[in-house]
């Protein structure tokens, strides 16, 4: 794939689906996992507009920040703590439609309103969590989580 995205602009489900074929072209033979969740969250963000995507990687005991799209981030994210933290934590997605409601909530940027975090599991482990952010309330159903867990199970490193 050309580092062209067709966007479509139809449901949700079917921008995703647009969406899917492009990821898995675009990272076909692509060895190096942080150009790949580049593109992933770039490709993500472009699509749907969010206010904030990228991927936190398991770094021993801490999840260090990764490729990402959107404003500044926190760096590092200890096991357990926040959405990230929690997801990787519990091995799960997790949405939240307010972020404010979420006990031990990491603000990172005070304009996030809703999120959602997918674990990347390889080999029964956790290595990485995809993040992403809006700055609008209850963003996020289970259609993300079905299509974004699908990017994370068969594209992210």
């Amino acid at each position: 794939m050309a580092e062209n995205l067709v966007i479509n602009d139809g449901s949700k489900k079917e921008q995703y689906e647009t969406l899917l074929p492009q990821l898995k072209a675009l990272t076909a033979g692509e060895t190096d996992a942080v150009a790949n969740m580049a593109n992933i969250a770039a490709a993500l963000r472009q699509t749907f507009g969010f206010f904030w995507v990228g991927f936190y990687r398991v770094i021993e005991d801490t999840l260090i920040l990764g490729p990402f799209q959107g404003p500044l981030a926190c760096t590092r994210i200890r096991y357990g703590k926040g959405v990230c933290g929690t997801a990787w934590k519990e091995a799960r997605t997790i949405i939240v439609p307010d972020v404010d409601k979420f006990p031990g909530h990491i603000a990172c940027n005070s304009a996030s309103r809703s999120e959602i975090v997918v674990p990347v599991i390889k080999e029964s482990k956790v290595v990485a969590v995809l993040d992403i952010d809006s700055d609008a309330l209850g963003t996020f159903d289970e259609t993300d989580a079905t299509y974004l867990e699908k990017i994370c199970a068969e594209i992210a490193p």
